[in-house]
């Protein structure tokens, strides 16, 4: 007859080796850079290869000229393809208003995570936009705005999401880096308001102004 000791084996806990693949990620909620806060330096590079410029839909090619882009005070939208139409929506509002953008001495710029040309040359021609775009490699621009964390993943949140993306959010910025307007889609059911985007700029533009002429 067996006995209890003798029917299960036996394991020294002193050889169980532990897993180092398995690394503990601690959890840290996003909290995103908001209007007063100063952002660091967003260092955008003039490598072709990252910056794709569309009128109507169609490729559009000319000079890249970041003195120009910092000299205004400037709207950055963060775009992923991975959040479906509420993502082309937002660039859908933004091609509407980027001519009062311009009318009011801004510019406008789209992040995305979006490497392929291909996708992303359909999205603009089906939709006849006309945006740039800069491709934000490993999402280090989006991380700098704290919109996208590996401590706090999207898919975390946002049922349907199978990948982590940077959060839906628009921001404006004076030429002294200073963040003078910001709307985060946290829930996926408000949309930014278009006057305050184009106030936040105009304000932005003449203190600009005001301070050269000073």
């Amino acid at each position: 007859m067996l006995t209890t000791i003798n029917k299960y084996p036996f394991f020294d806990l002193s050889e169980i080796i532990p897993d180092n693949d398995l690394a503990y990620k601690t959890y840290q909620k996003l909290k995103p850079v908001r209007t007063g806060n100063l952002i660091p330096d967003i260092n955008l590079v003039t490598d072709y290869k990252r910056w794709k410029t569309f009128y109507n839909g169609a490729v559009s090619r000319g000079p890249i000229t970041l003195k120009h882009l910092y000299g205004k005070p400037l709207t950055i939208a963060f775009y992923s393809k991975h959040w479906g139409d509420r993502g082309v929506t937002q660039l859908q509002r933004l091609n509407t208003i980027q001519n009062e953008i311009k009318a009011n001495g801004g510019n406008l710029l789209i992040l995305t995570d979006e490497a392929n040309d291909e996708q992303l040359a359909k999205l603009t021609w089906d939709h006849s936009l006309s945006l740039n775009f800069y491709h934000d490699i490993n999402n280090e621009i989006a991380e700098k705005f704290r919109i996208y964390s590996e401590k706090d993943p999207t898919w975390n949140t946002f049922s349907g999401i199978d990948v982590n993306i940077p959060l839906l959010a628009v921001y404006v910025i004076d030429t002294e880096r200073h963040i003078v307007y910001d709307h985060i889609d946290r829930d996926l059911t408000n949309t930014f308001i278009a006057d305050d985007i184009i106030a936040s700029v105009y304000n932005a533009s003449l203190t600009n102004i005001r301070s050269q002429s000073a």
